[in-house]
């Protein structure tokens, strides 16, 4: 309830001040109607959002198309723009009541504040900014969903086996396939993987948004990904259905026990707190998998301790968990030496920045662990920010990920 509250008080406090905003950028304007257009348009689109949203919540109706896309992530982009355009308005308003109340305190007597001119030139100022989030997120939803980036992680280690120098493994991780609106788009990265000439692929959960049957459409692309040595996987939080309701338990196990098939119809090997050994010319390695682990409201499946029986301590392991949290959790204060832990989860919000020397997202508040490399008494944790996306249709800043780890020996 109290998110409730707090959602409609951000909506009303957005709406009221883009409307006095567009009273003031109207105001001696002989053009100045089309201000009220554009908002009562936005408004219009808004609550068009809400019921489109109501409606398909109510028919289950949760398969994506390039329209339905586009119009949500349209409209998310309009409402964005307008929360920081009424936030510089409020700012100006703010600066208006200090300079009345200092005023007022020097000649007791009370002032304007800031004149009509004034007034429309914070609107213009405050219209000019609102632009720039407006545009990154159209490019967002438009272009930036799909913008692949592949890392480069090199990883040097002095107990790796010699016959797994120069491994490389592809990480790909939340895939959503769900929310996917062009496969050609999706072919393309999946194309980009398959360039890297990867020895395995792991891929660290999050197969679908909420029921197996999204994957149907895709089986046959994702099945084209292709490792010499294999292709390991995990489950995510989205994968067990937890989110949407069934009508009866069976259900909800024949849909788990579908995204199992297509795991396997994909070509890789599904492990749910298991281990294999991937063997090199007498040497190996160990690849691990655990359920999904997550801090509180997200489930705990995993079982870290039933993933490592049997697993010695010379044995070399990379571990699949989904979650970043498990690592500071469970893994790092596990008595056993995990060498690589590969996780996603995060998507960076799938807004943010990252560039060279500079890498920030509202979702490190939530995370400390949220992306890229991190190391802690020796072993390494890498958080990919996943090849899809969820909820907001596109991605800003924070690009669908496919990461390449070229593992080495070192003396």
């Amino acid at each position: 309830m109290k998110w409730l509250i707090t959602f409609i008080v951000l909506i009303l406090f957005t709406e009221i001040y883009s409307f006095i905003g567009a009273k003031h950028l109207a105001s001696g304007n002989k053009y100045g109607y089309w201000f009220y257009i554009a908002y009562a348009i936005s408004l219009l689109l808004l609550i068009s959002f809400f019921v489109a949203m109501f409606y398909n919540f109510s028919q289950k109706n949760y398969t994506s198309t390039s329209l339905k896309n586009f119009f949500f992530g349209f409209v998310f982009s309009i409402f964005i723009a307008k929360l920081v355009f009424a936030s510089f308005m409020f700012f100006g308003d703010v600066l208006r009541g200090g300079f009345w109340f200092k005023d007022w305190l020097l000649s007791n007597k009370s002032a304007e504040g800031f004149s009509p001119s004034r007034k429309k030139f914070i609107a213009q100022i405050s219209l000019a900014i609102a632009s720039i989030p407006f545009a990154s997120f159209v490019y967002g939803i438009t272009k930036g969903k799909y913008n692949f980036e592949i890392k480069n992680i090199p990883l040097a280690f002095n107990d790796l086996p010699k016959a797994f120098d120069g491994l490389k493994i592809v990480q790909i991780s939340d895939i959503h396939v769900g929310s996917f609106d062009d496969p050609e788009e999706v072919a393309r990265g999946i194309e980009m993987v398959n360039n890297l000439n990867p020895d395995v692929i792991l891929f660290t959960g999050d197969l679908v948004n909420n029921r197996a049957k999204e994957m149907a459409p895709y089986i046959h692309l994702f099945s084209k990904l292709k490792a010499k040595h294999g292709k390991f996987s995990v489950l995510g939080n989205h994968d067990y259905g937890d989110y949407v309701p069934f009508a009866t338990n069976e259900e909800k196990e024949k849909n788990l026990t579908d995204l199992f098939s297509f795991h396997n119809e994909m070509g890789f090997e599904l492990l749910n707190n298991e281990h294999r050994k991937l063997e090199i010319d007498g040497q190996s390695i160990v690849i691990a998998g655990v359920e999904n682990w997550g801090l509180p409201p997200f489930p705990q499946y995993g079982d870290i301790h039933k993933t490592f029986e049997n697993i010695t301590e010379e044995d070399f392991v990379v571990l699949m968990s989904h979650d970043p949290s498990h690592w500071d959790a469970e893994i790092i204060p596990h008595k056993k030496h995990v060498h690589l832990t590969l996780s996603g989860h995060t998507h960076g919000m799938q807004f943010g920045v990252d560039i060279p020397g500079f890498k920030w997202s509202p979702v490190k508040y939530r995370y400390p662990r949220w992306s890229g490399l991190y190391t802690e008494n020796n072993q390494h944790l890498y958080v990919n920010k996943g090849f899809g996306f969820i909820g907001f249709p596109g991605r800003v800043g924070m690009w669908p990920e496919i990461t390449l780890f070229e593992l080495r020996h070192s003396a």
